[in-house]
């Protein structure tokens, strides 16, 4: 059996943090790399034995996640974020694992919309990779939209990992400011552009993927609004691009 290291990147998740740590029993230790939460988060966490504390700046989230890995005493590290849990089923999949055969594994990531399992609009099975060997993976360093890189060696394990990722629609707006801002300046820095036509477009083949292609009416009202949440989204981040490429061309 592998000795694992599980590591959280935090900032203000006193909601959340409590029933992530209780569901990482299993693991052999807990990183938590926090920055600069002003809420009960480092309370919690330092109350539970296994958690070894740390304060970093924001360095985004591949960064941080990675400079948790580097924390850890294991080499074989279970990545969580503070609103997912670790199912039994995962838990015991993670235990039968053979980590000879793989350097990476995947797991299905059960998604909740408020207290709702949402198993379409492209949101189920979501496959995520979060077990890995850090000699070996790390993870990527953009913005946003981070991913566990790694040499092809994946296994999948059995059972969910539930994410409770959005508490209602006011939470979502919230978030999608923040996001698609920085997915507007990752875009920009690799040199892409938008126009008109992008915004008009993009947000609509958004809709038509997640409502009707990904089979969202099957959600009923959830499917619905989260097609249309998305397609907002994609606007933003494409109107912001374009804010962006308009500043340049001004100031140049």
């Amino acid at each position: 059996m592998m000795k694992i290291s599980a590591t959280i990147i935090t900032h203000n998740e006193e909601k959340n943090i409590g029933d992530c740590l209780a569901s990482l029993y299993f693991a052999d230790e807990i990183i938590v790399v926090d920055s600069g939460s002003s809420d009960r988060t480092e309370e919690i966490c330092r109350a539970n034995p296994k958690v070894r504390f740390y304060h970093q700046d924001w360095q985004g989230y591949g960064k941080q996640k990675n400079i948790a890995a580097g924390h850890a005493k294991n080499d074989w590290i279970l990545n969580l974020d503070a609103d997912e849990r670790v199912s039994p089923l995962l838990r015991r999949s993670i235990d039968a694992a053979d980590s000879t055969a793989f350097s990476a594994a995947r797991m299905p990531r059960e998604n909740y919309f408020g207290k709702r399992w949402i198993r379409h609009c492209g949101w189920y099975p979501d496959f995520t990779v979060r077990l890995y060997d850090r000699r070996i993976c790390a993870f990527s360093e953009r913005l946003v939209h981070e991913a566990l890189e790694h040499d092809g060696r994946l296994a999948t394990l059995e059972g969910n990992l539930l994410h409770f990722t959005y508490v209602d629609i006011s939470d979502y707006l919230c978030r999608m400011d923040r996001y698609s801002t920085l997915s507007a300046r990752e875009l920009f820095s690799t040199g892409r552009t938008t126009g008109v036509g992008s915004l008009l477009v993009r947000p609509f083949l958004t809709f038509v993927k997640m409502y009707i292609i990904r089979k969202g009416f099957l959600e009923g009202w959830h499917g619905m609004v989260l097609s249309l949440l998305y397609a907002q989204y994609t606007f933003s981040k494409y109107a912001k691009l374009a804010e962006l490429s308009r500043s340049l061309h001004k100031g140049s």
